[in-house]
């Protein structure tokens, strides 16, 4: 169900969340470009860039995200690292990719996300959610973080089939119910504070484990500028690297970047 924000409705649905700041847009090219420049302007800490729209919003690997007005829930949030933080920066993809799956959870504790390493979040085996981690630089020091998080709210901001390359969902079809894309927006934001600040620690990798799709199966894995491998997924390095056993049951471990995941039967 088509459900338009505003700046008001906003600000009202996250006073007792430590937010920076807020810039809506009705309508906007990407969020997280409108983010970067706005943290390269020197953006407090948990500020939120979110839109009603995106005409040009960006996936990984170059891929659009599609984010029809009132149809999707794409938003962009800034984050300070400090010096701790630095250290795990590759790990704040899956601090989005958590956030999402546990703030689903407060919706509706019927359905079982899982994600689809390192980023994408999945039901059914469909993708109903994309997590786009770009940095700011001062320097050789990473300055701030921006995490941008698209969801498929409605079967509309599910993209066409021929611009598709892996099956994708909306939430509302799953849950056969309208979604209030505030308390969902909400809940993840407050997941993000949570998990943030466990972000060095054990419980982080064993949450991100314990949601991980395909473990214990056969997956395809390639990025660009390698061949393909075949192996069974065995969970996750503390580093955040992908962990899994060749067809002769020798482990390798995948670590980020351009990386393209499916199971075998999709």
């Amino acid at each position: 169900m088509d459900q338009v924000l505003t700046y008001a409705t906003l600000t009202a649905a996250l006073i007792n969340l430590p937010m920076g700041g807020i810039r809506f847009f009705q309508t906007i090219n990407s969020t997280n470009d409108q983010a970067l420049t706005w943290a390269a302007e020197d953006a407090p800490d948990m500020s939120l860039v979110i839109a009603n729209e995106q005409s040009a919003g960006r996936g990984r690997n170059g891929r659009k995200w599609y984010s029809p007005l009132g149809e999707a829930l794409a938003f962009s949030l800034i984050l300070r690292l400090e010096k701790e933080e630095t250290r795990s920066v590759g790990l704040f993809s899956a601090l989005g990719a958590l956030a999402v799956v546990k703030g689903i959870n407060h919706i509706d504790a019927s359905f079982d996300p899982k994600i689809k390493w390192p980023n994408d979040v999945l039901v059914n085996d469909k993708k109903i959610c994309g997590v786009l981690s770009e940095a700011t630089w001062r320097g050789d020091r990473i300055e701030s973080l921006v995490i941008g998080i698209g969801i498929n709210i409605s079967k509309k901001s599910v993209p066409p089939m021929n611009i598709l390359n892996y099956p994708a969902t909306s939430l509302e079809e799953l849950m056969q119910a309208n979604i209030n894309k505030l308390d969902l927006l909400g809940e993840i934001l407050n997941e993000v504070v949570i998990w943030r600040k466990r972000i060095n620690s054990r419980s982080f990798i064993d949450a991100w484990q314990e949601k991980l799709a395909y473990r214990g199966e056969m997956v395809n894995i390639w990025s660009a500028n390698s061949d393909p491998r075949t192996g069974i997924i065995t969970g996750i390095e503390p580093d955040g690297g992908l962990s899994l056993l060749d067809q002769k049951g020798q482990k390798f471990t995948i670590h980020f970047g351009e990386v393209h995941l499916k199971p075998i039967y999709v």
